[in-house]
């Protein structure tokens, strides 16, 4: 893989606009539902037509080995066409299930756009490695792959100086230790965040990675549920301070299907709502 021309990238040709639709990780089932109606709602804002990365299967709920092992060729499927998206100048925005599919999109985000920062919203700090997950599962090890803190077989390339985190609040010690030596920033929830973030990203270029449950519990419905999130104002207010600086892509996950799958949730349309300052001009 090699970087797109930066001219060709900055000019823009519009949207792409990408579903992940297979398996990431654990009992996912209703999280392969959930991504399906989130895109098409970003289709219906954008106005582009969606490209479909896997299709749908059973959960497996196993260890994070097996279940990689399983969804390595949907997850090189997605990286593939994410490169397609840069390499024609097109900005990403990614429908996924799981956010484990990170491993497979921040290594093709950092090839392209060495130069953007991830911006990571999420209850959790997914920094966990194989070497002390405690809970064995893949998403705990989504950023750390891509970071370089483990070997994903995806490649890695961001450089932890390019990593934000925002909302994270549910820390193993692992993770804590991160933090706590400087290696990875954290913005926090609470009255000062959008400040907090402005000067976190300094004007950089951000990609950005929303985990729904980053949120408050009961916003969205959502497989963890970690008390004191953000509320929907509060993701809107982030975004719009994100939108100041140029937006390179953005991917959603880990978000759940409500009770009838077949009946438009009011939620997702809220969310998407909410994410309007990153979304780019369809087309």
């Amino acid at each position: 893989m090699t970087p797109s021309d930066p001219s060709a990238t900055a000019a823009g040709t519009g949207v792409a606009l990408l579903h992940y639709a297979g398996r990431a990780g654990d009992h996912n089932d209703r999280a392969m539902v959930a991504s399906r109606q989130l895109a098409a709602a970003l289709s219906d804002r954008l106005g582009v037509d969606v490209t479909r990365v896997g299709t749908p299967e059973p959960a497996l709920s196993v260890g994070w080995a097996a279940e990689l092992a399983v969804a390595t060729p949907t997850m090189r499927a997605m990286a593939d066409r994410l490169d397609e998206a840069f390499r024609a100048g097109r900005t990403p925005v990614t429908a996924c299930s799981r956010c484990a599919v990170a491993i497979a999109t921040l290594p093709v985000v950092a090839a392209h756009r060495p130069d953007a920062v991830v911006v990571w919203f999420d209850a959790h700090g997914d920094l966990n490695t194989p070497a002390n997950t405690t809970t064995d599962f893949l998403g705990g090890l989504a950023l750390s792959g891509p970071l370089g803190l483990w070997d994903s077989g995806f490649g890695s390339g961001v450089d932890p100086r390019h990593a934000i985190l925002v909302g994270a609040r549910d820390l193993d010690p692992a993770e804590q230790e991160l933090i706590d030596a400087g290696t990875v920033a954290l913005v926090p929830v609470g009255p000062s965040l959008t400040d907090d973030l402005r000067r976190a990203v300094a004007g950089r270029p951000v990609y950005v990675h929303l985990d729904c449950d980053v949120l408050e519990p009961g916003t969205v419905p959502t497989d963890y549920q970690v008390e004191d999130g953000l509320t929907l104002e509060d993701l809107r207010a982030a975004a719009a301070v994100l939108a100041e600086s140029e937006v390179v892509g953005l991917e959603v996950g880990e978000l759940e299907s409500a009770p009838d799958p077949d009946d438009p949730p009011s939620y997702v349309t809220e969310l998407v709502a909410a994410l309007e300052p990153l979304l780019p001009a369809g087309g």
